[in-house]
C-alpha cells in the first residue's frame, strides 16, 4: 500500500478517503499525517491568493487529508471568525472530506518595551491565542502555533527570556479550557538553538505546550538534524516542511577589480527534495524518537517556479509524492 497514489476523485469519495487514510495511520503507527498550510495560497509572496474555502477544496482535491490554517488575514483572522464564517469553513471541510488539525498563530512575546511601553501589547497576544484556540475547538482542530520572540537589542535577555515563559504559560493554560495544545515552532530567536527550546519547554512546564519542530532552522545554522529531530520528537506535536537552497551572494569591488563573499548566502525555496536540507536524516530522528503526528507542507516565500496556483500545486504534490515514497505517510 505504501507505493500506492491517491487518482484525483470527485468529492463524493474525498471524505471516505479521508478515513482510510486515518484508519491506515492508526494501523501504521510511524505513519504521518500530511497537511498543508493555507499560508501557501495567501498571496503574501506573490503567490496566488484564495480564500479559505477555495483553499480546503483545492488541498482535498490535491490529496491532502488536513489542512493548517493561518490564523491571520487574509485567511482567518478572530476579527472576521463569525459564526457564519466558521460554519461556512466547517460546510467546505465536510465537502472537501479534510480536516483542519491545526490554527497557526503569529506572536512575538518581547516587544520592544522603550517604545510604547504603556500598550499591552503582551495581553493582546495572550487574547489573539485564546480567541484562535476557542476558533480551533471549533473547528475541530487540537493545536494552535505559536512563535517566540525575536531578539530586542539593548533589552535583558533573561527578562524577554521570564516573559516568554510566563506568558507562554498563561496561554496553555487558557488553551487547555478548549483542549487545544500549543505548540511552539522553532523560528524565532529566542530558544532557537534546539537545547534551547527544550530548555523553554521544561521551564513553561505545562501539559499542553509542545514543540512546532522543523528542519529548516537547524540545517541553516548547522545543527545535526537526525540528532536535533530524534532529541526533540518526544515533545513534538506537528512539524512543517519546506525545501530550499542555497544562494552564494559577492560584491563587486571595482578598486580591486574583483569580488568580496558576502555572508549570509541568499536561501530560496524550492520544490520539496531538490534542496539542501537532509529531510531523510530530519525524518529518521522524527521517526526513531517516536514521532507520527503532522507533517504540514508549507510555501511561505517565494518558490522557484513562481506563484501560479498551477506551479503551487505541483509542489504541493510533489510534497506528497516524495513523502509516499520515504513511506512517511499513507497512499
Amino acid at each position: 500500500m505504501a507505493g500506492f497514489a491517491w487518482p484525483e476523485i470527485s468529492p463524493e469519495l474525498l471524505a471516505v478517503k479521508s478515513v482510510v487514510s486515518t484508519v491506515f495511520s492508526k494501523l501504521n503507527p510511524s505513519i504521518m499525517k500530511p497537511s498543508l498550510f493555507s499560508i501557501s495560497y495567501a498571496g503574501l509572496w506573490g503567490q496566488a491568493s484564495l480564500s479559505l474555502p477555495d483553499f480546503i477544496a483545492r488541498a482535498g482535491r490535491l490529496g491532502f487529508p488536513s489542512v493548517m490554517l493561518a490564523g491571520k488575514r487574509p485567511h482567518l483572522s478572530p476579527l472576521d471568525a463569525t459564526p457564519e464564517f466558521r460554519q461556512k469553513l466547517q460546510d467546505a471541510l465536510a465537502t472537501a472530506g479534510v480536516r483542519c488539525d491545526i490554527v497557526a498563530g503569529y506572536t512575538h512575546l518581547a516587544p520592544n518595551s522603550a517604545v510604547a511601553g504603556e500598550v499591552p501589547v503582551i495581553e493582546f497576544q495572550i487574547a489573539y491565542v485564546e480567541s484562535l484556540a476557542r476558533i480551533a475547538a471549533q473547528l475541530g482542530a487540537s493545536v494552535v502555533r505559536i512563535f517566540t520572540a525575536y531578539e530586542v537589542e539593548g533589552q535583558d535577555l533573561q527578562a524577554q527570556w521570564q516573559r516568554c515563559v510566563a506568558t507562554v504559560r498563561e496561554m496553555c493554560d487558557r488553551a487547555a479550557q478548549h483542549r487545544v495544545t500549543i505548540a511552539i515552532q522553532n523560528h524565532h530567536d529566542l530558544g532557537l538553538n534546539t537545547d534551547s527550546l527544550l530548555e523553554l519547554l521544561a521551564e513553561i512546564d505545562r501539559p499542553n505546550c509542545k514543540l512546532g519542530f522543523d528542519a529548516w532552522s537547524p540545517a541553516l545554522r548547522g545543527e545535526n538534524l537526525y540528532a536535533a529531530a530524534r532529541k526533540a520528537a518526544p515533545h513534538t506535536a506537528i512539524t512543517t516542511n519546506a525545501d530550499y537552497i542555497r544562494v552564494p551572494r559577492h560584491r563587486y569591488r571595482p578598486e580591486l577589480v574583483n569580488y568580496e563573499p558576502v555572508s549570509p548566502d541568499w536561501v530560496r525555496a524550492v520544490p520539496f527534495g531538490t534542496g539542501f536540507i537532509d529531510y531523510p536524516a530530519f525524518f529518521k530522528g522524527l521517526r526513531d524518537g517516536g514521532f507520527d503526528g503532522l507533517a504540514v507542507y508549507e510555501m511561505c516565500s517565494p518558490v522557484r517556479g513562481g506563484g501560479a496556483a498551477e506551479n503551487l500545486d505541483v509542489c504541493a504534490r510533489t510534497y506528497l509524492d516524495w513523502m509516499r515514497a520515504q513511506q512517511l505517510i499513507g497512499g
